[in-house]
């Protein structure tokens, strides 16, 4: 015997509404608390090697040569990429530097910079007279 004939059942839903209103207010709360930051410099991704790194620690220019071929030398932004402005600001880094012994030019180069951009820096250091010339690298486990 059936004694609801006339009840209808009624089809059960998920109401999505309450839902997607507690997504989008997490959302926003993500949106106002996440904090960007900018960087000043070039951004340089160096390649990898597994060689111990040194104990000694002699006089250094660094040079830092960006993917899209930028050149720092010390820290300082070079205007130009050509090997006579980079030549120019090695020999002032060098006469700078207050030790008996030559400095050695450290080149820190992204792992996509141009092979000619290293060049035109090593050139830089021959003319400059800086024949100590080494390369940074990152350990590979990194």
């Amino acid at each position: 015997m059936n004694f609801q004939r006339g009840h209808v059942h009624e089809e059960l839903e998920i109401n999505l509404i309450p839902m997607i209103d507690v997504l989008l207010v997490i959302l926003i709360f993500l949106m106002i608390s996440t904090t960007y930051s900018k960087y000043a410099g070039l951004e340089i991704n160096l390649p990898t090697a597994e060689a111990q790194p040194s104990q000694d620690q002699p006089n250094e220019i660094n040079v830092a040569v960006s993917d899209r071929g930028d050149v720092m030398v010390n820290h300082n932004a070079l205007g130009a990429r050509d090997v006579a402005t980079i030549s120019l600001a090695l020999r002032r880094a060098s006469g700078s530097s207050s030790s008996a012994k030559e400095p050695v030019v450290i080149i820190s180069a992204d792992a996509k910079a141009t092979h000619q951009s290293v060049i035109d820096v090593m050139q830089a250091a021959q003319q400059a007279g800086l024949s100590h010339i080494s390369f940074a690298t990152q350990s590979a486990n990194r």
